[in-house]
């Protein structure tokens, strides 16, 4: 067992890495970003705000109906452990930001899948009924991090999941509250996937990769049935995407999402790895 342990710590020691250009890359593009898409009225309440917890440090988490900005950021990270982050996701707090100190993100709205109300597109339920693919669960959680991490085609390809949070999210997974699920082909390489948290009956969902068409969403609909399957109520997809909108997630209130979680992290879910019950066949077969 000690040499397993040995042999994904020196794995994720050097896939969990960047090289000092490669961090001054994100550094100069997130900069960019930020600056392209909020201008200085995002990042003036965040160094008013850093300033402060630097004169006067606040332990514990944020009030995630209080953000700092008046929008939706309610207070600094300090610190990524495993029970911090556990207790952040039970109020509905999530990491937002490329470098520095991060913020703890609670959004006045959130983009949940009410796990019975799941649809699947046209063109993905035709893969679906072929069986183009395979999905298995917690098969390659390293694998799955560092590709949704990777750069997307877009002019600032920035992305938060930076070494820092792909060490956190490993610490997670180890405990057994992060799942991923892989989506491969008929040669066994890895095409599409995701990963996210699993707290009571609620999955906080990450990110996603696809390096073929609709795989990521492949392999979203056989992870949704099983969490329904499973007895959860919801997953939360944070901001609207049209993969989500397309999988059936709805836009609902800060409190009506504070709410709904109230109910569901306290209990059930699913402890352990994970394994796939069902093919993607069967999944559409099922319902």
């Amino acid at each position: 067992m000690s040499d397993i342990v040995e042999s994904v710590t020196l794995r994720r020691e050097d896939l969990f890495r960047e090289s000092p250009v490669q961090l001054l890359k994100r550094v100069g593009l997130s900069t960019a970003y930020g600056l392209k898409k909020n201008g200085l009225s995002e990042l003036v309440p965040y160094w008013r705000q850093w300033v402060s917890e630097r004169v006067n440090p606040r332990p514990g988490l944020p009030d995630p109906e209080r953000p700092y900005d008046g929008i939706k950021n309610a207070g600094l990270v300090h610190d990524l452990s495993v029970d911090t982050l556990t207790a952040a996701y039970r109020r509905g707090l999530y990491t937002a930001g490329h470098f520095g100190t991060l913020a703890w993100a609670s959004p006045p709205e959130r983009c949940v899948l009410f796990l019975d109300e799941m649809r699947i597109g046209k063109n993905v339920k035709r893969l679906m009924k072929q069986n183009r693919y395979r999905v298995t669960f917690d098969r390659d959680f390293e694998q799955v991090v560092l590709a949704c991490a990777s750069p997307r085609k877009a002019r600032f390809a920035v992305t938060w999941i930076t070494p820092r949070i792909m060490r956190a999210y490993a610490d997670l997974y180890d405990a057994g509250l992060v799942h991923s699920f892989e989506v491969w082909d008929e040669k066994d390489a890895l095409v599409g996937g995701g990963y996210g948290v699993a707290i009571g009956r609620a999955f906080f969902t990450e990110s996603q990769f696809s390096f073929e068409n609709n795989t990521s969403k492949y392999g979203f609909a056989v992870l949704n049935w099983h969490l329904r399957h499973w007895g959860y109520r919801l997953n939360d997809g944070k901001n609207p995407t049209p993969t989500l909108l397309e999988a059936g997630c709805r836009v609902i209130s800060r409190a009506d999402f504070l709410h709904e979680l109230d109910t569901t992290v306290h209990n059930g879910g699913k402890p352990g790895r994970w394994t796939v019950e069902m093919d993607a066949a069967q999944c559409v077969a099922g319902g």
